[in-house]
């Protein structure tokens, strides 16, 4: 746990918040933990568990450079962690999948479902698949991601463009990805991932990571939170001034504020997020005001 407390994921357990987080060893690595903290203070760590729960996966596996939590949900007696793998590109710095692990201990150690990942690369997505935002409601899963759709040529090296896509399951693990865009850039060079999503009062509400593809690591083009809602999951209308959160005027989260996770507890609504430099300086906690 060299640095980095990077895309909190956040469980709702009955005495606490479990806030799974990629920690990085050393800088090209990307491995998950977790932080518990209090649900009437969620600035108050109750433990630190200072052990990866996943370890790289196999050489050639979609993961075997890293591994990065991006969504939790409880099923029956077992929880569901969606992660982000990382694999080393050629002409591109790197490729990303979606897999899954499953724990059987309330969200204390995990396993792999697979060694390969659940939600990848397709025919007309040919990119990437990562940072996936899952949902069930009764038999229906939801399955709301960030998809691949080119590389930008910086003034040093090529980033990364991706916007938010939708997939659907019967079952959690075979998802069908039908190529829905959820929220399209406002420029060609934008970029937006890491979605979060409540259903409240009959609407779907979304909160996003959004950037620029020039100056973003730090400058103009830093992330920040949007907030999109709709009534079908698919189709969405956009409306970034209702996220309710900007940087802050200085400090951690002065630079960018990105990779929101919202969730309903005790006293409210509660999102988790990174600042500036992608989680190096940790994460926060804002509650949510009508």
């Amino acid at each position: 746990m060299h640095s980095h407390a990077q895309v909190p994921t956040v469980l709702v357990k009955e005495d606490r918040y479990r806030v799974y987080i990629a920690t990085r060893p050393k800088q090209t690595l990307s491995l998950t933990t977790y932080v518990d903290v209090a649900l009437d203070d969620p600035t108050r760590v109750l433990r630190v568990h200072d052990q990866p729960l996943l370890q790289p996966g196999k050489p050639g596996t979609f993961d075997e450079f890293g591994v990065m939590p991006s969504s939790v949900i409880a099923v029956g007696d077992l929880v569901y962690l969606y992660t982000t793998g990382w694999m080393r590109g050629h002409t591109v710095p790197y490729l990303n999948a979606v897999g899954l692990a499953v724990s059987r201990d309330g969200g204390h150690s995990f396993e792999r479902m697979f060694e390969g990942p659940v939600v990848d690369r397709t025919a007309r997505e040919p990119f990437s698949a990562m940072s996936p935002f899952v949902m069930r409601q009764g038999a229906a899963w939801h399955m709301w991601y960030s998809s691949g759709t080119g590389w930008f040529q910086g003034p040093e090296k090529v980033e990364p463009v991706y916007l938010i896509k939708y997939a659907s399951s019967d079952d959690g693990i075979a998802w069908r990805q039908p190529n829905i865009t959820c929220i399209p850039g406002k420029t060609p060079e934008e970029a937006n991932t890491r979605p979060a999503v409540v259903f409240d009062r009959g609407a779907y509400h979304m909160w996003f990571s959004y950037r620029g593809s020039r100056d973003f690591r730090g400058g103009a083009g830093s992330y920040r939170i949007g907030y999109a809602r709709s009534t079908d999951a698919k189709a969405w209308t956009r409306d970034d001034s209702k996220a309710g959160i900007e940087a802050a005027a200085t400090g951690w989260d002065s630079g960018s504020v990105a990779y929101p996770y919202v969730v309903e507890g005790p006293k409210g609504r509660v999102m988790f997020y990174n600042g500036t430099d992608f989680g190096r300086g940790g994460f926060g906690v804002a509650t949510w005001t009508e």
